[in-house]
């Protein structure tokens, strides 16, 4: 038998079934990796686009004291707070005028793109005080006052606070609503107002033993009959739907 032959003759080593299961299982948990990677890139993309918000408009039912609150998540500011059950304190945005919540459409409203100032911080929590603002202008605001005020928008008069008075670099805002009760809202000046978003605040009573504060840009303060009217609305059907 010659060399050649000898070798020829030579039985082949065969491949082992566990040997092809291994390379089999390497391939699948590879192609599983590349699956992760591309589900996860595209999940952390989005939610590094969304920073924060969300387009979900599923509602949320929050119970805070004896109120039930049905909201849509993409109005609900904070992440944490997008849970059903109870509460102590519920944040919202919207965008005014529509009073709708975050979506790919507004992204810039919300994220204040190019200065763009058209968003409201609605808080609701229990009641800590008696009194809503308009309800301590008389016993508490007029004794902190500098009188003379000055025209502001919208039929406003704007008072300055007594420098001892604790509300440095703000002024009252008061107008006269329609049922003879006053619109109040305290709005900063100066430096803070420019650096803030929504520079005036106003709380009002809603619910059962809720108070509810909303705090909005002033160049909104001209629009406070509307503003004030469609607020208290807004409030009403997150309460009526939600109880």
């Amino acid at each position: 038998m010659t060399q050649t032959q000898s070798l020829s003759a030579e039985p082949r080593e065969a491949i082992s079934p566990s040997f092809v299961k291994k390379v089999f299982y390497a391939f699948a948990a590879l192609a599983l990796c590349s699956l992760a990677i591309s589900v996860g890139g595209k999940w952390l993309g989005r939610t590094i686009s969304l920073a924060g918000h969300t387009d979900d408009t599923s509602e949320r039912t929050i119970v805070i004291g004896r109120n039930v609150i049905s909201a849509p998540a993409n109005a609900i500011r904070f992440d944490r707070q997008r849970r059903n059950g109870a509460t102590e304190r519920l944040d919202l945005y919207l965008r005014w005028p529509a009073l709708d919540g975050y979506s790919d459409a507004a992204r810039d409203d919300f994220n204040h793109a190019k200065g763009a100032r058209t968003i409201l911080f609605l808080s609701f929590e229990e009641r800590s005080m008696s009194r809503d603002m308009s309800g301590r202008l008389e016993p508490i605001y007029a004794s902190m006052l500098v009188r003379p005020g000055t025209p502001g928008p919208g039929g406003t008069m704007l008072y300055e606070f007594d420098t001892k008075s604790g509300y440095l670099h703000e002024v009252l805002a008061v107008a006269a609503l329609a049922d003879g009760q006053a619109f109040v809202a305290r709005c900063l000046v100066g430096e803070s107002a420019a650096e803030s978003l929504a520079p005036c605040e106003r709380d009002i009573h809603v619910g059962d033993d809720l108070s509810l504060s909303y705090r909005f840009p002033r160049e909104l303060l001209g629009e406070w009959r509307s503003l004030d009217a469609a607020v208290r609305a807004k409030a009403a059907s997150m309460l009526g739907r939600g109880g």
